[in-house]
C-alpha cells in the first residue's frame, strides 16, 4: 500500500475523505510549524457505505409564481434539491408544487416545522425558492395564498434547538437573515438588503452547485453549504457583468448569529480575510462543516467524531484569528494539541474501531 506526503500550510484545512490522518509538529521553540500528513490509500476493494443516522431532513418551500417562467425556473430549482437530496438519504418534503387544494401552504409549513423533532442529530434544511417582499417594516415570503414573514418563521423555528439552515433565495430576501440568525444556524439569503426586490437569479445555480464538483473547493470531495454559496454567487456575477447590467443582487452568508452576514467577496478560498470595521466576528467556519451529499470518507466518520472534528476545526479558526495576539510558541503549541485531537477523530474513520495507521 502506497502512502502519500503533503506538507500543508497552516492551519490545515478540514479533513479529505481518506482512512487516516496523523498530523505531527516540528520546531515549535523556533515557530517553525510543519504540518506532515501521512495519507494510506484506500483498500481496492470499496466498502459499502452504511446507513447515515443523521442523515438531514430537507424542506422544500415554492412559493407562487406570478408567471410560467418564473415557476418553471423555480421547478428546476426544487428538482436540483430533490435530486442531492436523494443522493444524501434526506427525507425530503415539497411544499407549493402539489394541488393547492385542501390545507394551504402557509399552515402545512407551519405544522410540518411544529412536528419536527426539537432535538436530533438530524440537520434541517429548510429552502425557499420564490419570490419576496419588502415594506421597510417586513419581509415576506410570497407563498400560494397567506405569504410567510420573517418574524412568523423565526417563531415557527423557535422549539427546534438542532442544527438548521435555512436558504432564502428570493427577491428581498435579506430581512431573513437578520431576524432568523441564531446560534448552530446558517442563513443565506439571496439579496443584501430588503429594497433589492427585482427576481434574483441566485436560486438555481446554488441548487445545481450541491453536486457541482468544481465547488469543491477544498477538494475533499464534497461540497459545503458554504462551497455552494460561493459558486452561485460567482456564477450570478458573471451573468451580469458579461450582459454589462447593474447587479440587482448580492447573496448574503451569516453563522456566527449576530445578523449581519457576509458577501462572497470577502473570501479567498473558503475562509473570509476581510475584516469588519466593528471588529464583528466573520461567517463562513460553521457553514463550510455543512455538507449535504456526503463524500464517503465524510459517511466513514460517525455522527459523535462529525460533531468532534467539526467543534476542533471551529477551535483551530478561532485560534488561527487570534495568532496575531498570542506568543509564537504558546500558538504552534495550542495549534499542535487541536491537530493531534483531529487525527485521532480521523484515526477511528476506518470503520474497524482500530488506528489505521500505527
Amino acid at each position: 500500500m502506497d502512502c502519500v506526503v503533503e506538507v500543508l500550510p497552516d492551519p490545515a484545512p478540514r479533513g479529505v475523505p481518506i482512512r487516516s490522518l496523523l498530523w505531527a509538529s516540528v520546531s515549535l521553540r523556533y515557530g517553525v510549524f510543519v504540518v506532515l500528513c501521512l495519507v494510506s490509500c484506500l483498500l481496492s476493494g470499496a466498502r459499502a457505505a452504511a446507513p447515515v443516522p443523521d442523515a438531514p431532513s430537507v424542506i422544500l418551500v415554492v412559493g407562487a409564481a406570478g408567471e410560467a417562467e418564473f415557476g418553471t425556473n423555480f421547478v428546476r430549482q426544487a428538482e436540483a434539491w430533490t435530486r442531492a437530496g436523494e443522493s444524501a438519504g434526506a427525507t425530503v418534503t415539497q411544499i407549493g408544487l402539489g394541488d393547492p387544494s385542501g390545507t394551504g401552504d402557509r399552515e402545512r409549513l407551519q405544522a410540518l416545522l411544529a412536528s419536527e423533532p426539537p432535538e436530533s442529530p438530524r440537520p434541517l434544511w429548510l429552502v425557499l425558492i420564490g419570490h419576496g417582499t419588502w415594506d421597510d417594516k417586513e419581509a415576506r415570503f410570497n407563498l400560494r395564498g397567506p405569504d410567510i414573514s420573517a418574524t412568523d418563521l423565526n417563531a415557527w423555528l423557535q422549539p427546534i434547538r438542532r442544527p438548521v439552515a435555512v436558504i432564502n433565495t428570493a427577491s428581498a430576501s435579506a430581512p431573513f437573515l437578520k431576524v432568523l440568525a441564531a446560534t448552530n444556524r446558517v442563513v443565506i439569503a439571496a439579496t443584501r438588503s430588503g429594497v433589492e426586490q427585482n427576481v434574483t437569479r441566485f436560486g438555481l445555480p446554488f441548487a445545481e452547485a450541491l453536486q457541482d464538483p468544481s465547488a469543491d473547493l477544498d477538494r475533499d470531495g464534497q461540497v459545503s453549504l458554504l462551497e455552494a454559496f460561493l459558486l452561485a454567487s460567482r456564477q450570478v456575477s458573471e451573468f451580469y457583468e458579461t450582459r454589462g447590467r447593474l447587479a440587482t443582487e448580492h447573496a448574503l452568508l451569516e453563522d456566527t448569529g449576530d445578523g449581519l452576514g457576509t458577501p462572497a467577496d470577502w473570501f479567498r478560498g473558503v475562509r473570509a480575510t476581510k475584516r469588519a470595521r466593528d471588529g464583528a466576528r466573520l461567517d463562513g467556519t460553521l457553514a463550510q462543516s455543512w455538507v449535504l451529499v456526503r463524500s464517503a470518507g465524510e459517511q466513514a466518520l460517525s455522527p459523535e467524531d462529525r460533531i468532534r472534528r467539526d467543534a476542533l476545526e471551529r477551535d483551530i479558526e478561532a485560534l488561527r484569528a487570534r495568532k496575531a495576539s498570542l506568543d509564537a510558541d504558546a500558538y504552534y503549541r495550542s495549534l499542535e494539541l487541536l491537530l493531534l485531537d483531529l487525527a485521532g477523530v480521523y484515526e477511528r474513520s476506518d470503520g474497524s474501531g482500530k488506528p489505521s495507521i500505527k
